[in-house]
């Protein structure tokens, strides 16, 4: 099994037929068609079934997938580690979430590279399930999310969590849901608990996964947003949004998480980690 065979099957599973899949390679698809012969030949499965409408997994591709990212996401670090620029010696590769980006995980970003000119520094940005994965898979060293589960050989870094705040256009707006109400996915704990608070209320017209797209939608349109208190508090101070002071605040927890064996040979990362833990 090579990598390019895999890397074909992934390019097939994400561009949805092996004429795209071609295309994104830059081979021709007779060359697609071969190496996922190929692969499907070591594996002893087959693992897409072929239409005219397109291809799709079969349970053994289902599986295969999993694997077939990680290896890929493996080889593609090695290779990055193992072609470093003469005057780098070493690599911190950092997942996060895009929702912390702004924040904290800058500061983590721009504290490796301004204060460490030898160490070469890759992001890479996922969900919470994605980055779990990578961080166990070897694929990342290090982790800034908002869920986690503690596992063996990583630590995690609980940082200062994170204010969410009901926001209005309007400093006279009712509490309860209105019309405008914009709902923003904040992950499971806070559905809960926005569900309980406003359990009368019913589904929102307009909702968002991210806070930066709601905030912007908010600003253009009006209406009321649950929103980082750290995102929104500019525009507080600009007279362009209200903090409703009745509304209940609810906070929401980050986390760093390294792997121990990356981070045994970094003296600089506790004392960075502090930093964060500080900023409250």
């Amino acid at each position: 099994m090579n990598i390019t065979s895999l890397q074909t099957f992934l390019a097939i599973v994400e561009t949805g037929n092996l004429i795209r899949a071609s295309q994104k390679m830059n081979v021709t698809q007779s060359t697609v068609t071969a190496r996922l012969k190929t692969l499907e030949e070591e594996v002893g499965q087959q693992l897409l079934n072929r239409q005219k409408s397109g291809t799709t997994l079969t349970p053994a591709g289902t599986k295969l997938l999993r694997y077939a990212r990680i290896m890929v996401g493996l080889w593609r670090q090695a290779r990055y580690e193992t072609n470093l620029p003469a005057g780098l010696e070493s690599v911190c590769t950092f997942g996060c979430d895009r929702e912390l980006w702004h924040g904290p995980g800058q500061t983590f970003f721009h504290g490796v590279v301004s204060g460490h000119p030898e160490m070469a520094v890759s992001v890479h940005q996922g969900s919470a399930r994605e980055l779990e994965g990578w961080l166990t898979s070897g694929i990342v060293d290090v982790i800034l999310t908002y869920e986690t589960i503690a596992r063996s050989a990583q630590t995690v870094y609980a940082l200062p969590s994170e204010q969410l705040v009901l926001y209005s256009d309007e400093p006279d707006s009712p509490i309860s849901e209105g019309k405008n109400y914009i709902f923003v996915d904040h992950g499971e704990e806070y559905r809960q608990q926005h569900a309980e608070t406003y359990h009368y209320a019913g589904i929102a017209r307009t909702s968002f996964d991210s806070s930066r797209w709601a905030l912007e939608y908010l600003l253009s349109v009006g209406g009321s947003a649950y929103l980082p208190r750290a995102l929104a508090e500019q525009h507080v101070q600009a007279g362009r949004l209200f903090h409703l002071t009745k509304a209940p605040i609810y906070e929401r927890k980050k986390y760093l998480v390294v792997n121990d064996t990356a981070a045994q040979n970094w003296d600089w990362f506790q004392p960075l980690v502090d930093d964060l833990q500080a900023e409250g």
